[in-house]
C-alpha cells in the first residue's frame, strides 16, 4: 500500500488551536468484518490490533477527570471487541452520551445476535455507514450482499425504536462518495435517502452525515495507484471553505488509538501524526496523561489532508459543517 503522509506533510493549511475538550473518540481496534475501499483505517477481518483491558479501564477515569460529554467509539467494527459492552454500560451509567459507529452488517455476525438490543437498552446513539440507498452502489463499494444485510440491520434497529421520534434512540446514517469527488449537499441528500429508504423499505432514521473521502490509507493509496491523488487534492483545495474552521471536530475532540496514544483526530491517528506531548514527562501523549493535564489551547497538527474536512460544506464525524 502506498504511503500518503509524505504527499501531505508540506501544507499551507491554516493553524488551528484546540478549545475545551468535550469528546473522546476511541478507536477500540482495527478488526472488522468488512474491508471497504474508502476505509481510512484500513480495517479488515485479519487485523489483530485491539485495545487492552488496562487501556479500556482508563477511559471512564479520563471521562470523569476531564468532564467529557461524549464517548465516540470507532473501529474497525467496535462491537467485536470483548470489552465493548462493559465499557458502554459503565460510561452510560455515568450519564455520558455514547456513539457507536456501526457498519450494520456486524449485527448478523456470530456472537452479535443481541447487539442491537444491547445498544437500545443502553440508549447508545448509532451512527451507521450506508454509502448509498441503492444495492448496486453499496455492494460495489463494500462487497456483495452488504446492502441487503445493511437494510436488514436498519429494519432491526427501527423495530427496537431507533430512528423514531420520541424514543430517544438516535439512528444516523453516513454517506461517502463512490470515488474522488465531493459529497453532494447534505440536506438534499438526506431528503433523497429518507424518501428512497422510506418508500422501498419502510426505514426511518434521524440524520444523514455526508463525509468526504480522506486521501489516506486504503483510499489514498488507491488514488496514488490510479494517478488521481494530486487531482483529488486540487479538488479539495479549490473548494476550501474557511467558514468550516470554527466547527472542525479537532477543536473539541481528542482521538485515542488502540494502544492509548493520543491524536488530534482519527485521520491524524491513521497517518501517525501524534498529539504534541502534554508536559507530563512522557515523550508521547497517552490517555493516562489526560488524568492530570487538560489539552485545551494546544496547537493542532495539520497537513494537507485537513482540506478534506474543509472542502465545500465541510466534513467531520458529524457530517457537514456549514
Amino acid at each position: 500500500m502506498h504511503a500518503t503522509l509524505p504527499l501531505l506533510q508540506v501544507t499551507d493549511f491554516p493553524a488551528l488551536q484546540r478549545r475545551a475538550l468535550s469528546t473522546l473518540q476511541i478507536n477500540i481496534g482495527y478488526q472488522c468484518n468488512q474491508s471497504c475501499l474508502h476505509c481510512h483505517v484500513n480495517a479488515g477481518p485479519n487485523r489483530k490490533e485491539m485495545m487492552s483491558d488496562q487501556t479500556l479501564a482508563l477511559i471512564p477515569q479520563v471521562i470523569q477527570a476531564r468532564g467529557i460529554q461524549v464517548l465516540d467509539i470507532t473501529g474497525g467494527a467496535p462491537e467485536l471487541h470483548a470489552g465493548f459492552r462493559h465499557l458502554v454500560s459503565t460510561v452510560r451509567a455515568m450519564g455520558v452520551k455514547v456513539i457507536d459507529r456501526c457498519n450494520l452488517t456486524i449485527l448478523f455476525e456470530p456472537g452479535q445476535e443481541d447487539t442491537a438490543e444491547f445498544l437500545a437498552r443502553h440508549q447508545v446513539e448509532v451512527v451507521a455507514s450506508l454509502p448509498c440507498y441503492s444495492l448496486e452502489n453499496v455492494d460495489r463499494q463494500r462487497g456483495e450482499g452488504v446492502f441487503d444485510k445493511s437494510i436488514a440491520g436498519l429494519k432491526r434497529l427501527n423495530a427496537l425504536g431507533y430512528g423514531h421520534e420520541g424514543t430517544g434512540l438516535m439512528l444516523d446514517l453516513v454517506y461517502n462518495p463512490q470515488g474522488p469527488s465531493l459529497p453532494p449537499d447534505q440536506q438534499q441528500l438526506q431528503a433523497d435517502y429518507k424518501r428512497e429508504l422510506g418508500q422501498h423499505f419502510g426505514i426511518v432514521f434521524n440524520q444523514l452525515f455526508a463525509l468526504a473521502n480522506m486521501p489516506i490509507q486504503r483510499f489514498g493509496s488507491t488514488l496514488v495507484s490510479k494517478g488521481q491523488f494530486q487531482t483529488y487534492m486540487n479538488l479539495l483545495k479549490t473548494h476550501f471553505n474557511p467558514a468550516t474552521l470554527p466547527q472542525l471536530m479537532c477543536r473539541s475532540l481528542v482521538s485515542v488509538d488502540w494502544q492509548g496514544y493520543l491524536y488530534d483526530c482519527d485521520f491524524n491517528q491513521q497517518l501517525g501524526l501524534p498529539l504534541a506531548p502534554l508536559q507530563t514527562g512522557r515523550a508521547r501523549a497517552h490517555l493516562e496523561d489526560l488524568l492530570a493535564v487538560d489539552p485545551d489551547q494546544q496547537e493542532i497538527r495539520v497537513a494537507d489532508h485537513c482540506y478534506g474536512c474543509t472542502a465545500g460544506a465541510g466534513s467531520s464525524c458529524g457530517g457537514a459543517l456549514s
